[in-house]
């Protein structure tokens, strides 16, 4: 008996420290978001969010920032996507088990871990500089591309791997080759676990700083092409506060950062959920 009470006391000690912690970090979450809200929301307008910044008139509105923060996001996307789902359906898919793969994936791992001031210089060294794009829409993208590549394909070979046996041999039995497993069984079930990877990267690319500024520029204006520089946000609201003089707009940019950020984890999730119900009900009409 003694020893069920102190197992049942342990127990329930353990429950109260996970809620504990649990409760901390949604607290610092919400004081966080609030704090942002509380400082920058009574700032934000209809004339902040749809006008250019002029200093001789002393305004600092947002607009090319905004429209420069979503082509960059886009044309960063349309690089790593198809480059990081493909190169993970080969490693979890067609790839043999081996050293070879192993180092792949150490290789990987080490990608995810660099921080994006390197990843900044290796864009300035290469893209601006040995490639000639200058400080451009495109240098940063690519520059993007490259630092979240990493995420994208780690996450989606989990979600890959995760997927039952069973899936696989069901389709192989019912006479469908392995392309038409891979993408008709294999990849619907994985799209929750791809989206989840998807908005991590297009998180990092919204809030990054340091190799945009070294790769992109910092011009307040919309680009006129990709080989245009560009200023998003989050440099944006680097620069403002850097400066010290206009931390009201800074906190306001903020929170349409923070607002865009939230927005886009809440389409993708309803998109995620859709197309899984969907695929879910046609897959076996399919093979």
């Amino acid at each position: 008996m003694e020893l069920k009470s102190k197992i049942r006391i342990r127990f329930i000690l353990f429950r109260a420290l996970v809620i504990l912690l649990t409760v901390a970090v949604a607290g610092l979450a919400a004081g966080l978001i609030g704090y942002i809200l509380k400082k920058g929301l009574p700032y934000v307008s209809w004339e902040f969010l749809t006008t250019e910044p002029d200093i001789l008139m002393d305004t600092y509105g947002i607009k090319p920032m905004i429209i420069n923060t979503i082509y960059t996001v886009v044309l960063t996307l349309l690089f790593c996507i198809p480059l990081g789902i493909g190169s993970a359906i080969y490693l979890a898919e067609y790839a043999k088990q081996g050293k070879i793969v192993s180092a792949i994936r150490f290789a990987i791992e080490i990608l995810a871990g660099i921080p994006s001031i390197v990843y900044g210089l290796f864009g300035m060294l290469f893209f601006v500089g040995y490639c000639k794009w200058d400080y451009s829409l495109l240098s940063g993208a690519m520059t993007l591309a490259i630092m979240v590549l990493p995420v994208i394909m780690r996450t989606t070979e989990e979600a890959l791997m995760a997927v039952p046996k069973s899936f696989r041999e069901g389709s192989f039995g019912l006479g469908a080759g392995k392309l038409r497993t891979v993408f008709v069984i294999v990849l619907p079930s994985t799209v929750p676990g791809i989206l989840s990877g998807i908005i991590l990267a297009t998180g990092r690319i919204v809030g990054e700083t340091a190799a945009l500024i070294y790769t992109a520029g910092t011009m307040a204006k919309i680009p006129s092409n990709i080989f245009s520089s560009a200023r998003t946000l989050s440099v944006h609201m680097y620069r403002l506060s850097n400066e010290g003089l206009h931390t009201d707009a800074a906190f306001a940019t903020a929170v349409v950062l923070l607002l865009m950020v939230i927005g886009i984890n809440a389409l993708s999730n309803v998109l995620a959920g859709k197309f899984a119900r969907n695929k879910g009900e046609k897959n076996h009409e399919q093979i």
